[in-house]
């Protein structure tokens, strides 16, 4: 039996707004578990109940119903949040901290000994890319800078289990590789991650397991693979032509054109008769450079399910 370190069992987060006292439903009954050892991808739109999830899971707020247990513990627990790193979305230090001394502030309150938190600090300033801002103030960190930080204190413990809500906002492409990388490094060393996200290539590369949610719902729960399903939705072809060639009947075969220097690549629809398409390319003197079916990929399947919760939701609910 897999080792569960996550158990969420019908969440649920209700607020009023302060003035109309109307109840917003931020969390709708959302279940799910995470294994040990795994990259957990938690995906959905900007109010779709993401943080709102994370912050319940880190004991910050109360759930309106429904239980939730982190390493075998009750939330909150105080037990459990020992053994948690947790990079919270858009963190805030105290500005005139430096990165070190951001850590070994970190490692005392989790009562680290001062030699054991002077290694680790060393270690995780290093690996974040921040070596060189050592002397600096927090508060002359660019939002990326302050990212990787972020993440630098949400390992200070060596936790079993990390919780990062959106860790590459702000960063760059190649800071977000960097966050990915360590994401991965973290898995190889047994540790759990959970991430959320509305990067979804971000969750597609590295995720064990994807949740989707949206409107304060689970829409869709497994692993990328079984979520896309590799439907086939369409096909593209390119072909080599000549400049003057007759290109008047490839093109209006296919539902997408796109004609560069001596090539033409055409998207035919999923039952489009490939053969009959092919002989009138033959026809016109073109010579097939590939054919390739396009798949649904885990973007196509998110913009699918949130448009259905939208449309199934109504525009008068409330977001969070």
């Amino acid at each position: 039996m897999a080792d569960i370190v996550i158990d969420v069992r019908e969440l649920r987060k209700t607020y009023r707004t302060p003035f109309r006292r109307k109840k917003v439903e931020a969390l709708r009954g959302i279940s799910f578990t995470v294994e040990r050892g795994h990259i957990f991808g938690f995906v959905g739109p900007n109010g779709a109940g993401k943080t709102t999830t994370i912050r319940t899971l880190m004991g910050l707020i109360r759930p309106s119903g429904g239980t939730a247990t982190i390493l075998g513990h009750q939330i909150p627990s105080r037990t459990a949040r020992s053994h948690v790193g947790f990079l919270p979305e858009s963190p805030y230090f105290y500005d005139y901290l430096t990165i070190g001394e951001l850590l070994d502030l970190a490692g005392r309150l989790f009562g680290i000994d001062r030699v054991e938190r002077k290694r680790r600090a060393d270690a995780l300033i290093d690996r974040v890319g921040l070596d060189r801002a050592r002397s600096q103030s927090l508060k002359k960190f660019s939002k990326g800078m302050l990212q990787r930080a972020g993440l630098a204190q949400a390992l200070m413990n060596d936790p079993e289990l990390v919780v990062l809500d959106e860790p590459t906002s702000g960063l760059d492409p190649i800071g977000r590789k960097e966050v990915r990388d360590l994401i991965l490094e973290l898995r190889d060393q047994g540790k759990t991650v959970f991430f959320s996200s509305h990067i979804l290539t971000d969750i597609e590369a590295i995720a064990d397991r994807v949740a989707i949610v949206a409107r304060g719902s689970l829409q869709s729960l497994g692993t990328p693979a079984e979520l896309v399903k590799r439907t086939v939705l369409g096909i593209d072809v390119k072909v080599r032509i000549s400049d003057d060639a007759d290109i008047a009947a490839l093109s209006n075969s296919g539902s997408h054109v796109r004609r560069t220097a001596g090539e033409l690549a055409v998207t035919l629809s999923a039952d489009a008769d490939l053969e009959a398409w092919l002989e009138i390319a033959h026809a016109a003197g073109a010579k097939i450079v590939s054919i390739e079916p396009r798949h649904e990929t885990l973007e196509d399947l998110f913009m699918r399910q949130i448009a259905g919760a939208d449309a199934s939701a109504g525009a008068t609910d409330g977001r969070v």
